[in-house]
């Protein structure tokens, strides 16, 4: 068939199955919103690490932060002010998504992408020319308003834009990006941590609104996806969409299958009620417990606070900023792996191969600490045992970014204190061993399967079959 490879699924329909340079460019451009999620993941642990940063707003925490190593290791950073300013963006995020959710649906994806851009490029703009704690709170506000909308759309238009047997690669871009932004937030903080003055912090502050503003600008010129076309009444722009991605003009099975599932959703009259209705139990569970058990991994005590970690353990300040670049290189050459993986051996394979890996290096990270610090916390690290913790913190890293990371985003997308106590390691751990049990057993395969025939893994998995019924005998058709 002329304008490409195409791809046999379920039922024996043909979908399109070409990288056409214009999904290419599309979806690059819409996984740059990883970016300023990524950034501020890593320039935020840096930033806290500064000694200029700390006694211009937090000299508190500063001078704990000075104290000798017969101070208690584990509470250096304990300041509620200073987790405010932490936690702030997340709490931001978390409440802006409910209103992203509803953006996304009735704006459409590319205009939920754009707000969480010129958020996210005022708080910059903010933090960055901060004088006083509360500018840097307010600020903080915005990022995590334009992360919550970045993150409620894009990886939802990466899953819509992108060919079913490619879907999982792209849509990790978004994890790739993310990577980057925390590998390049870092590799900043190591550049500006040493500026005469003390305003290096400003710069990497600052820095924030490059990211944004390539969301911002990218999101003016990337076409809604068509799926949203379709779900908002512009059917015929949807179709000319789908045929320039795609490469092809023969995308009537894909295009019928989008039209058939936007009326289906269409005809529910109460989607909030009947989302809890037995036969969407199955999709309901994984895609809530899947960002939950994400979360539970402990990565951002790795990533965001990788610096402050490192320098609560021992390591003096530039060698606390190069060991999270180590980290943040490690973080994006594995979410490599994963790109190259996913759509190969699957999401199972990855996710419990992941969680073994990481289970592991917890268990080692929390011991190395436990004989170092022991429960009073008072202690200093050697070397070797420095080294060592670094390696297993690289592995873990590792084991996250082609697992849990990407897949974290990827999974629902497709169906659906600064204190540093080594038994926060084995709380994680245990979650690790929770959370790929529940792969093991609830996660059925998703790779290859077109969105809009999901519905069939779900009725075949052991499980989940029993509450997905399907008419006729679609049940009987191969995945």
């Amino acid at each position: 068939m002329a304008g490409g490879a195409m791809v046999q699924t379920v039922g024996g329909k043909v979908y399109p199955g070409k990288m056409t340079a214009f999904v290419f460019f599309t979806c690059l451009v819409a996984s740059s919103g990883g970016l300023i999620f990524g950034y501020d993941i890593g320039i935020s642990g840096g930033v806290t690490s500064m000694d200029s940063f700390l006694s211009e707003f937090f000299p508190s925490v500063y001078a704990k932060a000075k104290a000798n190593k017969d101070t208690n290791q584990y509470c250096k950073f304990d300041s509620q002010l200073l987790t405010l300013f932490t936690s702030s963006l997340y709490l931001a995020a978390l409440v802006t998504s409910f209103l992203a959710a509803w953006v996304t649906r009735v704006f459409g994806r590319k205009w939920s992408m754009f707000c969480g851009g010129i958020t996210f490029l005022a708080g910059s703009a903010l933090n960055g020319a901060a004088t006083d704690v509360m500018m840097l709170i307010v600020g903080r506000v915005l990022l995590g308003v334009g992360v919550g909308f970045a993150n409620q759309s894009v990886p939802l238009y990466l899953s819509e834009m992108a060919p079913a047997n490619m879907r999982g690669m792209l849509n990790i871009g978004f994890q790739l990006m993310t990577t980057i932004g925390i590998l390049g937030a870092n590799l900043i903080n190591y550049a500006t941590s040493s500026i005469a003055g003390g305003w290096g912090w400003r710069i990497g502050l600052g820095l924030a609104g490059v990211p944004a503003l390539i969301i911002t600008l990218g999101a003016l010129v990337l076409p809604d996806t068509p799926n949203s076309l379709i779900a908002r009444g512009y059917a015929g722009d949807a179709k000319k969409i789908l045929v320039k991605i795609r490469g092809t003009d023969n995308v009537h099975d894909e295009y019928d299958d989008m039209v058939a599932a936007s009326e289906e959703a269409a005809a529910i009259e109460h989607p909030w009620r009947n989302i809890l209705q037995r036969k969407y139990r199955p999709q309901l569970t994984v895609a809530v417990l899947i960002p939950c058990f994400q979360q539970l991994t402990g990565i951002n005590v790795i990533m965001f606070y990788a610096p402050v970690l490192f320098l609560t353990i021992g390591f003096a300040g530039d060698a606390s900023l190069m060991s999270a670049v180590i980290t943040g290189l490690v973080n994006m050459f594995a979410t490599v792996v994963s790109i190259v993986s996913v759509d190969r051996l699957g999401r199972r394979a990855l996710f419990l191969q992941g969680g073994t890996q990481m289970f592991i290096s917890q268990i080692v990270v929390g011991t190395l600490i436990a004989l170092q610090f022991g429960w009073s916390g008072v202690g200093d690290m050697s070397r070797p045992y420095a080294i060592l913790l670094v390696l297993f913190i690289c592995l873990y890293v590792a084991g996250f970014a082609w697992s849990w990371g990407p897949l974290g985003w990827l999974v629902p997308s497709e169906v659906f204190s600064l204190e540093i106590r080594f038994g926060l390691f084995y709380f994680f751990a245990a979650w690790m061993l929770v959370m790929t049990t529940f792969v093991a057993l609830f996660l059925p395969e998703t790779k290859g399967v077109p969105i809009e025939e999901m519905n069939l893994v779900w009725s075949r998995h052991w499980f989940w079959g029993n509450y997905v019924d399907l008419p006729g005998n679609r049940r009987s058709h191969g995945v």
